[in-house]
Order: C-alpha cells, then structure tokens, then sequence
C-alpha cells in the first residue's frame, strides 16, 4: 500500500479538474493546490477492509485469538468479511494514481527522498514493536528470531528468504518493485504523457508475455498479478490530467479487464467446506470494479465535495494501522475476547478503535519526527569537498 501522498499541481487548460503540468511545464513549476481528500478517505476504507477480513474473513493465527473460527463468531458478517483481502488491489490502484502525481516534475533524487521518507517511520517502529511484543512471554505467538528480526528493517526480507515479522509487508514488496520500475523508466528520464503511456503499455504486454512464459524471474520483476492494478492508477491519473484522453481510458479500462481476471483467478474457489471463506466470482468483480470506480470519481473531480480536514487525518493514519492491525490484533483480540470476555463485535470495534490510536501515536510522534528528517537528509547536497 501507498502512504500519503502530494498535493497537486495547478491545473491545465481544458482538463476540467485539478491537474498536474503538462509535459512541456518545467519542473518543479506550478502551485500547490489542495490535496484530494476523498483519496485519503479511500484509503481509510481500503485499510479497514483488510482489517476486517484479518479479524473475521479467514482462518489462522486470528483464530486462535478467538478461540474459534471467525465464522462462528460472525455467522453472518464473515462471508463478508471474506472480501476485505480486495482492499490491498483498491490500494494498488490508488499506488498507481498516487506515484505517477508525484513522480511527475520531480527529480530522481527528491522522489527517492519522497518515498523513503514516508514509508521507512512507521514501518521501522512497527517492526520493532511488533517484535517486542511478540517476545512478552504472556503472548502466546511465535516472534521470528533476531537476525531475521533485524533483515526486516531493511524491508528485503521476502527476496533473502527471511520471515516476515509484518504479516503485511508482502504488499511493500510489491510497491517497492512498482517504485523502482517507474522510477527507471518514468522518473529518472523525466516524465512526460508520451513517456507513461509508452511505460503502461509496455509493462501491461510484458506482464502478459510473463505470465505465459512461468519464468520465476519474470514474474519477480513485472509482477503480472498486480501489475494492471498499478497501470490501472496510473491511467487513471492520466484521465486525471485530461479527462478527454482516450488513450488513457483505454489502459484504464483494459487494465480493469486483465485486474478483474487476476482477482478471480487467485481468489475465487468452487464452494467447499474444507475452505473457511467463499467469495463468488461476481463479488471479486464488483469488489474490483468498485476500487476503479471510486478513484475514477475521485479523478474527475465528481467527490469533490468530500473535501472534509478529518479525511487527510484518515489518510495519515491509514498506513501506521495497516503495518499494525494485523499481528497486534491478534493479541488484542485475544485479551479483550478471551482473557475479558467482551462479545465479539464489541472486540471487532475495540480492536479496531485500538488499533487507529496506536496509528494516530506513530503518525504523531514518529512519522511527524523522522519523516522531515529523513527527507532533508537524502535532498541535502553536500558541499563539495576543497582540494
């Protein structure tokens, strides 16, 4: 999932909306304008999605914490809960929308700054929080050991085969490859609309070709099952900028074509009782078609009334509660079903309640810390040195 992102460029003759500079506006031109708040509120609801479906929409360790499967604490709610996984796809288009706003006009160096200095805070603090926490002798959960512990600050522990003390970070994985690949092809030469269009379009076929060839490799680097989410978001973006670019509503759409496939494809199952969830395949489509929908709005401009402060609030907590809603809800869970009896949809509530204050204390007192400093020490340039 993506951070918080940018505020936006002045807008461009004829665009109808808020828009960035056109490829011949100079970098680093154009004023400030505000953000787009119904995009923070977006990712709110993404992150509450997948909360619900760790708390109540699969089986594992979050059963354990219950005492039973989430399917019999909520009899009725967990089917629903069983589409919350989708949120991380709705994350992956606002990803798309959100690195292709503000990698544009931007140098390298101050998009490399950008990046790390939103997504390294909160992460570095969740990883050693969840790793004290889990090494109380009280909590019942296994921690990883130190050394793979310390891998994980370095957000490459997928790649070097270290386990994951974030039971989430999978997704940073994937954005991370996302930034590095729009980074190189996009960012680094300088971003034009010729240049994204030629970046979607060729990713989208080179996904494609992966997938046909099964090359481990291959699918490492161009990701085929989430590539079209982020190619979605970046023509959304586009759309964004000139609503009337044809060209950009068709890799939104045929983005959307290929995304909806790849939801089906990994998460749809014929009803069977040896698997806790069922999602339909019609329910993964309207989940994923609803992801579009909501940042297309977003994009023309149509939710602009959803202008509310409290929504860029939602936004900045939303990336500190996904790092730790997962694993320090079991552990809530568990103390507030179990060791105090509290109803489960009280626990649901508390949880969650919990879980957006932890959120709201890393976003206050780390992010609102490390984050200036970390991005005024990659963007600093040295002076140079006197012979």
């Amino acid at each position: 999932m993506t951070p918080p992102g940018t505020t936006l460029p002045k807008p461009s003759p004829g665009a109808g909306t808020t828009s960035a500079p056109t490829s011949a506006t100079p970098r680093g031109s154009g004023r400030p304008q505000p953000r787009l708040r119904a995009l923070d509120g977006l990712r709110l609801v993404a992150a509450l999605m997948v909360a619900a479906y760790h708390y109540g929409g699969r089986d594992g360790e979050i059963a354990q914490a219950w005492g039973g499967s989430p399917r019999d604490q909520f009899p009725t709610a967990s089917g629903w809960f069983a589409y919350g996984c989708l949120g991380v796809q709705i994350f992956f288009v606002i990803s798309g929308f959100v690195i292709c706003m503000s990698g544009w006009g931007r140098p390298l160096r101050s998009f490399f700054a950008s990046r790390a200095s939103r997504l390294l805070p909160s992460y570095w603090a969740a990883i050693v929080l969840v790793t004290a926490v889990f090494a109380l002798p009280v909590v019942a959960y296994e921690a990883v050991s130190p050394s793979d512990a310390l891998v994980n600050l370095t957000m490459l522990q997928q790649p070097l085969g270290a386990d994951r003390v974030l039971g989430v970070c999978w997704t940073l994985w994937a954005e991370l490859r996302f930034y590095a690949l729009f980074a190189l092809c996009v960012v680094l030469p300088g971003a034009t609309r010729a240049r994204v269009v030629l970046f979607c379009a060729v990713w989208t076929l080179a996904a494609a070709i992966a997938e046909a060839a099964d090359e481990p490799l291959l699918d490492l680097v161009l990701m085929p099952e989430y590539a079209p989410f982020f190619v979605g978001g970046i023509g959304i973006y586009l759309i964004h900028r000139d609503r009337h670019d044809v060209t950009a509503w068709g890799i939104t759409g045929v983005s959307w074509l290929i995304g909806q496939h790849y939801a089906v494809d990994r998460l749809w199952h014929a009803p069977d009782p040896d698997f806790f969830s069922y999602r339909s395949s019609v329910g993964i489509i309207a989940v994923v078609t609803a992801g579009f929908v909501a940042v297309l709005l977003i994009a023309l401009g149509l939710l602009h009334r959803a202008n509310w402060r409290w929504l860029t609030v939602a936004g900045a907590l939303t990336y500190p509660f996904y790092l730790v809603h997962e694993h320090l809800g079991w552990v809530t869970v568990e103390a507030l079903h179990r060791g105090l009896g509290i109803p489960s949809y009280a626990t649901l509530g508390l949880t969650i309640a919990a879980m957006l204050t932890l959120a709201w204390l890393l976003n206050r007192y780390v992010e609102g810390w490390l984050t200036p400093l970390i991005r005024t020490g990659l963007t600093r340039r040295r002076a140079p040195r006197r012979s």
